[in-house]
């Protein structure tokens, strides 16, 4: 098990420990979690880790009254969730990650209406949710977003392509952004699409990480207004905030994929001999294990200090998220390439841990904002309060 010590900071209470006990508990009893080794399809695959979640983990990604544990979203339970999971199976990770991000939405500005349809399900496990922004030309540039919702009656009609859509075709809704033809910033709207709605069609692609993803695909497709998602233009405030929300979350879930990466190294260079001693008796292998803590340990700080500014000084955590989401995905990807280097060969074998925490970590320094957007974001927070207080 990896290095818990740092749940003695002071960003956590005693409720965050005992759900620790719990994640362990459930993976002791689960063999789809401690044996993942990435085979089998996908598909069923995320359907079996959401029905094992539902009406236990799933509990901390939606609010109470409507299935939740709490009243409003406790990020730092996510986080330790996604840390617990992504250290046993990147896909498992995947599944619980996606049910809070698909549905994040619905629970920070859906009304009840849509709370009492969609949340208690998502908490059972019995519908799984996804969340589509992203468009061929429109990355993390939402406001470039081409995707068009025109009014027709008490209908919105939706025209455009959403693509690297997650769970993809094994959604039973998706909350998709779009704007109105008028343009303008108040032209945004998130909407609920359920999935067999007609004018909707799904294309699948593979991925270096076996995950389900693909392309959605929108011709006159009809939804009711009722499906609006808070109010009509606040679409762009409805996305960042759930990004701000669930960007930490992501670099927990590289905060578990590199524990696991260490762990890995530390345990081969102890019994691997060369030259007549074990790897670990090597200065230069001991230079490796001390920066790859070094970088956990910092990314970690970040992390539960962004979930714990949401959390705790229920403050906007824009910069911290930003800044956490950087570090922590740019650093566990060096942490597991010297993972595998430390291994050597074994540490490239197909279906070998560390080669699935090489294809696993790649897309988390993409998805959810760049690595690259992540810095333009904390530049521009710190640039707009320059010189305040």
């Amino acid at each position: 098990m990896p290095d818990r010590s740092f749940l003695a900071w002071p960003f956590f209470e005693e409720e965050h420990r005992e759900l620790i006990r719990e994640v362990r508990t459930l993976i002791e009893r689960n063999a789809d979690l401690r044996e993942d080794c990435g085979g089998g399809d996908p598909d069923n695959r995320c359907g079996t880790f959401v029905r094992m979640f539902g009406n236990g983990l799933l509990k901390h990604a939606v609010p109470a009254p409507f299935g939740g544990n709490k009243q409003e979203l406790d990020v730092r339970s996510i986080c330790l969730i996604r840390e617990s999971l992504a250290y046993q199976s990147g896909l498992a990770d995947f599944a619980f990650a996606m049910q809070g991000l698909g549905s994040c939405p619905i629970s920070l500005f859906g009304s009840d209406a849509l709370k009492k349809k969609y949340l208690p399900k998502v908490v059972a496990g019995e519908m799984i949710a996804a969340f589509a922004i992203s468009e061929p030309e429109a990355g993390s540039d939402l406001r470039s977003m081409q995707t068009t919702a025109h009014r027709d009656g008490d209908h919105l009609v939706i025209n455009g392509t959403k693509t690297w859509i997650s769970n993809a075709d094994l959604a039973d809704f998706y909350i998709v952004f779009c704007r109105y033809p008028e343009g303008g910033e108040k032209s945004y709207v998130a909407l609920v699409v359920q999935d067999k709605t007609e004018g909707l069609s799904i294309h699948r692609f593979d991925v270096i990480a076996p995950h389900p993803i693909g392309t959605l695909e929108f011709k006159d497709c009809l939804v009711p207004v009722s499906a609006v998602v808070g109010k009509e233009g606040d679409g762009l405030k409805i996305a960042l905030a759930t990004l701000d929300v669930f960007r930490p979350t992501v670099g927990a879930a590289a905060l578990g994929f590199a524990r696991r990466a260490l762990d890995e190294a530390v345990g081969w260079a102890k019994k691997r001999k060369a030259f007549g001693k074990t790897l670990s008796e090597f200065q230069i292998t001991q230079a490796k294990v001390a920066e790859m803590a070094l970088a956990i340990d910092a990314s970690a700080l970040l992390v539960y200090r962004a979930a714990w500014t949401h959390d705790v000084l229920k403050q906007p955590a824009t910069r911290e998220a930003a800044m956490a989401k950087l570090h922590a995905t740019e650093s566990a990807q060096h942490v597991i390439d010297e993972a595998v280097q430390i291994l050597g060969g074994q540490g490239v074998l197909a279906g070998s841990v560390t080669e699935q925490l090489y294809r696993e970590i790649r897309a988390l320094r993409i998805y959810e904002g760049t690595s690259e957007i992540q810095k333009l974001i904390i530049a521009n927070q710190l640039l707009k309060t320059a010189g305040e207080g």
